[in-house]
């Protein structure tokens, strides 16, 4: 799974306030044992000193490993000594030691020359409270999406059980190797709704998942490309947009198009679909209409290479004021 720069360093930031946290509540402790334990301080030096005499081990030649070996037993003296003094006074063994949040890693996010699970789980909640902040995703969900707005109709009714089950079952097996899918139909009929509660139910599970208007993400795209992002790096959201675990675009149509947004929105389409990995992309126009706007490869694309469902019925945002107002009346 792959993240974004500004992601890995705010978790590596994170895990550096718990590290510090941990150890300067460590530093407490050991202040508050010196206090009540004054052969605390001498035991402590005895092993600050022992370290710092392994340094002049380089001068001793042949007697290195007896030197060594002196100073090893002498650190495991003063050691077995402390845990003697705290559990005689009433203290844990480990009182003075940092309670590091990663025992593995010591919550420095790296182990054994790799990436701690640690960091990768921090990366994960930021990327899910990103995709939160970035959209209305804190207020859809499955649970949030009303089929009884399309009961006037019952052939409409099915098609959209069918679409909602669909969408449901997608987001909860969810793997990279899912199908693309292309939303289709008019406005208000759901399909941001449900990209969204794909997209919470997927990122819940640790996937990586970008989330983003054609407007936003070509604008921000654009801006990289040509030096007028101030808070980005070159290229850093094409790059995100085509190597995600689920990438969605919604209301693909409604940006500015330009040769540009063409060309940007053919390259991920293709490198997605070259890596295996799974795109969402919802729209309100129809195929003549991609195709004219931005190419016949788009369109042959989205048409052949991705699972089209066609959304129906009638705009449920002016049924819900309907109701609303119907409600108040």
């Amino acid at each position: 799974m792959s993240y974004s720069n500004e992601v890995f360093l705010k978790a590596q930031d994170r895990l550096k306030i718990r590290r510090e946290e941990a150890e300067d509540k460590a530093e407490k402790h050991r202040d508050e044992f010196a206090s009540v334990c004054p052969e605390f301080a001498a035991e402590e030096q005895k092993m600050q000193r022992s370290a710092m005499d392994v340094l002049k081990v380089i001068n001793f030649g042949d007697g290195a490993k007896e030197y060594i070996e002196e100073l090893r037993n002498q650190n495991l003296s003063a050691q077995k000594k402390i845990k003697l003094l705290l559990k005689e006074h009433g203290y844990p063994e480990n009182y003075l030691e940092p309670d590091y949040f990663c025992k593995k890693c010591n919550d420095t996010g790296f182990s054994d020359g790799k990436i701690c699970s640690c960091l990768l789980n921090e990366m994960k909640k930021l990327s899910f409270e990103e995709l939160c902040e970035k959209s209305s995703l804190k207020i859809t969900s499955f649970d949030d999406f009303d089929l009884s707005y399309y009961e006037d109709n019952l052939k409409t009714y099915k098609k959209m059980q069918m679409i909602f089950n669909f969408c449901k079952t997608y987001a909860n097996t969810f793997t990279t190797e899912n199908i693309s899918l292309l939303f289709s139909g008019g406005t208000g009929l759901g399909k941001t709704h449900l990209s969204l509660a794909i997209a919470g139910e997927v990122a819940k599970k640790g996937y990586n998942v970008v989330y983003g208007s054609a407007h936003k993400l070509f604008s921000k795209i654009e801006a990289e490309k040509f030096g007028r992002s101030q808070d980005s790096n070159y290229g850093e959201t094409e790059d995100m947009a085509e190597s995600c675990d689920l990438l969605i675009i919604d209301d693909l149509g409604s940006e500015f198009t330009s040769k540009f947004s063409a060309a940007a929105l053919y390259d991920i389409i293709n490198e997605r679909l070259l890596r295996g990995l799974p795109t969402i992309i919802s729209t309100n126009l129809e195929s003549g209409e991609i195709e004219e706007r931005y190419s016949q490869r788009v369109a042959s694309r989205l048409y052949c290479d991705y699972k089209l469902l066609e959304f129906e019925g009638t705009d449920v945002r002016m049924l819900k004021k309907a109701r609303k107002n119907l409600n108040k009346g």
